[in-house]
């Protein structure tokens, strides 16, 4: 569990509560309202106010009291968002005992101000266990999730003492629990952004008509531009819905606002242009910006609205990342300053395991475009953030500011911490730098160091020719957090750390000796990983399926820098990894092809997990780079199939990126993005990732909304709904991928500047000979012209003809000769270049910093 809820409690809760009518109504129903009342899954959720510790043992919460207060209500324990109806019957029940007899009170009320009380009863505990019970009669009204609660007042008394309860019931009122999502769904479902020009454009109507239905597509004037048939699908029973498909792929004019009807019934409205999807990879990108900690986010890259001071910095009321210790019961003789990286999530702690595949999924996003794609996208000065003109591709800048903490993690003996977090959870909202928790080290544990060993051994790959200094102690701390997992195979992380912060616990570790024996090959090329890399039994993708990669699953990560780095692995082996993901994009696009709602994800045995967003969009990276691998369109249209689904395409309505779309994610679960809590706080920012639903319901607020949800519906946008509506590195990470990847597939955004350019080009081995031709397509005669592209991979402008050419970085100018600058509508300038290194064609070309048309 990555965040829990706030304990937050005024002191003065529930003072003012009242005995309220005892008497039953006789329409009460048999509604359980608490929730985990027999604590069979542990304490959560209920809370500790101060001066009181809870415990769950034996089966029963047993709350270790601090004596020396003076009223009952100073020493509580309790749960919130318990429903209350106005005029309706309530019996309260429990069992309990205390170490030392004393009086309790047991009550029901209002969890914020001004705490009205609906009814409480005085109870006197003694060392054995008895039941307890009273019925009330509701004088107040709170809606399933919202501010009604039931307490225990253990205070008042002079020493301390251990209060036991089990069995907690509150049975009654007449309406039933949960079971209808709070957000409006249409029943139309669109994507609530984009459909990009030239792809399939596919929509879901709702309906339960066994013939074909008239769908009406209309511009934003609402003037009808395009009409057909739906294809009735039947029944959906992941999203509960029965369905239709909607298939207008056959218009592909360009445009806002357009919208999609059949009948009376009318879609979210939504743009035909690639402009929105090129936004999202900058925007889910900013997202790690914001999630710095010891720095302060500035208003100039960020808006005066999510601008903050530093977190954790040993700045009072912090206790600061600069000299943590480990935690006190293991005693580990040392202390680490480990400021920097990224927040893991919603809450301020900072894990290895997790932000390993972060920072790893950014950086293969570079990667890749670099040897198969167009790095040009995340060029110096392309993000919004202070490194942004430091001549160093600025998606490397961010990624490696979680490689830097990472780096800081490693123990004395090559070790590294699984995480490092608060010493007890923090109060929802809590801004980073008002964090006045102690700051703790988990234990080292194999899992984190190989994630260490992996993403330095990457790092030290991708700097070697920008930094070679940070490569060669980057590769230094690979090698030596891969000896020490090799030395300590099975120290797996305590799957009952869970207190300040998410356990993160994984059972098996062989996936990630499997990952990091592959990257430290990939960068080194030395034998003994080799060797590791070609024994290991998740050689060859073995381990891809429809169930995808995750933190705790991350052989395929090994597979994919196999595939896309050159490393002598035996050609017919690399071939062999690549035809698995053709395979398994395959299964993807046939169950797909089935769903009500289209996305890559196989719920047939979790169902709908926490973060299952960043299910859908890890398997949307197979389908990718299965069109890397293999040029097959379907597999690219699988990708946006899977964006579709999040941003808007699915049974309620919702984007689940915050800021795309009009029905999109705002209440995410996040200590400063925490505006449904504080007004004076913001909202989460564009290109945040909800992690969408989860059938589990792990969070109270889930529990209560959506009992009975189908699996596609089990989310509900509150910033207490913690499993289904927090916010995560690795789903930002993503997000970031994919839709950096779909942004460099859509073409350009606008119609062509009035040129268009052809490449071609001769290779051989680390050289290459290219011709280009550029075409005035417009209306007007150029008096000069500038070119400009960006080479990918290793290549170099060695020497060139009819044309000035420079080149920085990638980054690449022709610009236009004393004699060939005027070129008249229609005509074409021939010009050319010889190279060295190697890569892919550019793809992406400008005429006067207008973007042309490729031939």
């Amino acid at each position: 569990m990555r965040s829990q809820p706030s304990r937050l409690l005024a002191a003065t809760l529930l003072a003012t509560l009242t005995a309220a009518s005892l008497h039953a109504s006789a329409a009460a129903a048999d509604y359980e309202r608490v929730l985990n009342g027999t604590f069979d899954t542990g304490a959560d959720p209920w809370w500790a106010g101060a001066g009181v510790t809870n415990r769950v043992t034996g089966g029963e919460l047993c709350a270790a009291v601090t004596g020396g207060t003076t009223n009952p209500w100073d020493a509580l324990i309790g749960q919130n968002g318990v429903p209350f109806e106005t005029g309706q019957s309530y019996t309260f029940s429990f069992d309990a005992r205390a170490s030392v007899a004393q009086p309790i009170t047991a009550a029901a009320g209002e969890s914020v101000s001004p705490y009205r009380g609906i009814a409480s009863r005085q109870f006197t505990l003694s060392t054995e266990k008895q039941r307890f019970s009273f019925t009330f009669t509701s004088t107040l009204d709170f809606p399933d999730a919202g501010n009604g609660q039931v307490a225990f007042q253990l205070g008042g008394q002079p020493a301390d003492n251990t209060i036991c309860v089990d069995n907690v019931s509150l049975v009654g009122g007449v309406k039933p629990p949960g079971g209808v999502n709070p957000n409006p769904a249409r029943k139309v479902q669109v994507d609530l952004v984009a459909y990009v020009p030239g792809l399939p454009k596919r929509a879901t109507l709702v309906s339960s008509a066994t013939t074909p239905q008239t769908w009406t597509l209309k511009n934003s004037a609402g003037v009808a531009v395009a009409t057909g048939q739906s294809t009735p699908k039947g029944a959906d029973a992941t999203s509960g819905d029965s369905v239709h498909l909607i298939d207008f792929s056959s218009f592909d004019t360009a445009g806002t606002g357009y919208t999609l009807s059949v009948g009376e019934d009318a879609s979210f409205p939504f743009d035909i242009s690639a402009d929105p999807v090129k936004r999202l990879r900058y925007d889910s990108l900013a997202f790690f910006y914001h999630q710095r900690s010891g720095t302060p986010i500035e208003a100039q890259y960020v808006g005066d609205e999510y601008a903050r001071p530093a977190g954790h910095l040993n700045v009072a009321p912090n206790q600061g990342d600069n000299n943590v210790p480990c935690r006190a019961d293991l005693a580990c003789g040392y202390t680490l300053d480990v400021r920097g990286g990224w927040y893991d999530a919603g809450d301020h702690g900072k894990y290895v395991v997790n932000g390993g595949i972060a920072t790893w999924q950014l950086l293969n996003a570079y990667e890749r475009a670099v040897r198969v794609g167009d790095a040009s996208a995340y060029r110096d000065g392309s993000l919004n953030i202070p490194e942004k003109a430091n001549g160093v591709p600025d998606l490397l800048d961010e990624a490696r500011w979680e490689v830097d903490f990472l780096l800081k993690m490693q123990a004395p003996d090559g070790m590294a911490h699984h995480k490092i977090h608060d010493a007890n959870w923090t109060a929802l909202p809590t801004r980073p730098e008002l964090d006045d928790q102690p700051r703790r080290l988990s234990a080292t544990s194999t899992a984190a160091t190989l994630n260490l060993a992996a993403v330095a051994a990457q790092a030290s790959r991708l700097w070697k020719t920008i930094d070679p200094a940070y490569s060669a102690s980057s590769l230094a701390a690979a090698r030596k957090a891969y000896a020490a997992a090799k030395a300590n195979p099975a120290k797996l992380a305590d799957p009952n750390d869970g207190t300040g912060g998410g356990a993160y616990s994984d059972d098996t570790v062989s996936d990630e000796f499997y990952w990091a024996a592959s990257e430290l090959y990939a960068t080194t090329g030395d034998a003994a990983y080799r060797t590791d890399v070609t024994g290991s039994p998740h050689y060859k993708a073995a381990s891809l399926n429809r169930g995808g990669f995750h933190w705790g699953g991350t052989a395929p990560l090994g597979d994919i820098t196999l595939a896309l780095v050159p490393s002598g692995l035996p050609a017919a082996d690399v071939s062999a990894i690549k035809s698995a993901f053709a395979t398994v994009a395959d299964q993807h696009l046939t169950a797909m092809a089935g769903m009500g709602y289209a996305a890559p994800y196989d719920n047939s045995t979790a169902g709908y997990v926490w973060g299952s967003n960043s299910t859908v969009l890890n398997n949307a990276q197979v389908l990718a780079l299965a069109h890397d691998f293999t040029g097959a369109a379907k597999y690219r249209d699988g990708v946006f199939e899977a964006l579709h689904y999040v941003l808007g395409r699915n049974p309620l309505s919702t984007s689940y990126v915050a800021g795309y779309g009009d029905q999109a994610m705002t209440n995410a679960h996040h200590r400063f993005w925490a505006h449904q809590n504080d007004p004076t706080l913001p909202i989460a920012p564009p290109g945040s990732l909800s992690g969408g639903p989860n059938s589990a319901l792990q969070d109270p607020v889930a529990q209560r909304l959506l009992a009975g949800c189908p699996q596609q519906k089990c989310w509900v946008d509150d910033i207490g709904a913690y499993s289904v509506n927090e916010v995560a590195i690795n789903w930002n990470s993503a997000l970031a991928w994919v839709s950096g990847w779909a942004a460099e597939k859509s073409g350009t955004t606008t119609p062509a500047g009035g040129c268009e350019v052809s490449f071609g080009a001769g290779r051989w081995q680390d050289g290459l000979s290219a011709q280009v031709k550029i075409t005035n397509t417009g209306t007007a005669a150029w008096t000069s012209w500038k070119l400009g592209f960006a080479l990918p991979g290793t290549q170099r402008v060695t020497s060139g003809w009819s044309a000035t050419w420079s080149q920085s970085g990638r980054d690449v100018t022709a610009t236009s000769m004393s004699w060939n600058g005027r070129v008249e509508p229609g005509k074409s300038v021939q010009i050319g270049f010889n190279g060295s290194g190697s890569g892919a064609d550019p793809t992406v070309f400008t005429i006067n910093g207008k973007t042309c048309r490729t031939a």
